[in-house]
């Protein structure tokens, strides 16, 4: 399928690692130039290597996206490397606290720092280009976690807020023909993820506990599928779909909606 992308070009935060790196690789094998961030240098440098073996231009610059300033710095560096930002993911999240009891109020503005005004920064840059362009993709990667009850406090309520901005700008957009959606992915494992952490460092047991309780296909996810949403989204093809939230988790999610 032709996803009409040849020549556009995205920004991943990021993209250095783990859904973002699986993301920006399935917008470059669709020719889509693409610039990462992450907070490693080395990890940049052998993920804009790959993406350039695929015929693409890209870049990596270094941004902490919980830094007010990293939203600025990263935007001007992908359109002095690239050019115009045509499609933007954001992809930057993490779990900062633990209960509510538990989490102070600056351990809960650290978790929407990282997990929803990184991402909301960006969008009020990249989204006046887009309206003047007629053409625009924003795709807010969240969690099952802003959908329904888990995770820490923070992190559930930052990723809920997420969605929540996601519907109201894919409405407002459209008009514009910029298109605003986010993934919610399920329990998802890879190299450096909390995933992963989570089953190096708890007993066998609790892991296998765990995805017997929470896992109906009996493991992990994997990062592909979300990767590939994430260029469907980014596309042509999605031209009626705005303003939605889509799990991708095997079935893990509880909600109807």
């Amino acid at each position: 399928m032709d996803l009409g992308i040849q020549g556009r070009v995205a920004i991943v935060t990021g993209g250095s690692r783990g859904l973002g790196r699986v993301s920006a690789l399935a917008l470059a094998r669709e020719g889509v130039s693409v610039a990462i961030c992450g907070r490693t240098k080395s990890t940049l440098d052998g993920t804009v290597d790959e993406l350039r073996a695929l015929g693409v231009s890209a870049a990596g610059i270094i941004a902490d996206m919980a830094e007010e300033s990293a939203a600025q710095a990263v935007y001007d560096g992908a359109v002095s490397a690239l050019g115009p930002v045509d499609i933007l993911v954001n992809n930057v999240g993490g779990r900062r606290g633990a209960g509510f009891a538990e989490t102070d109020e600056a351990t809960f503005m650290l978790g929407f720092e990282v997990n929803f005004f990184g991402a909301m920064r960006l969008m009020r840059l990249a989204i006046p280009g887009m309206r003047d362009r007629k053409w625009g993709r924003i795709v807010n990667i969240s969690s099952i976690y802003g959908r329904e009850h888990g995770g820490s406090a923070d992190y559930m309520a930052s990723k809920a807020a997420l969605i929540a901005c996601t519907k109201f700008t894919g409405v407002e957009l459209i008009k514009d023909n910029v298109l605003v959606n986010s993934i919610a992915p399920g329990s998802i494992i890879h190299p450096g993820g909390s995933w992963e952490r989570f089953s190096n460092e708890r007993p066998p047991e609790v892991v296998e506990e765990f995805i017997a309780r929470n896992l109906p296909v009996g493991r992990f996810g994997w990062p592909e599928p979300v990767g590939d949403l994430v260029a469907y989204l980014s596309s042509e093809r999605a031209s009626m779909i705005t303003g939605t939230c889509i799990p991708v988790d095997a079935g893990q999610g509880r909600s109807l909606i």
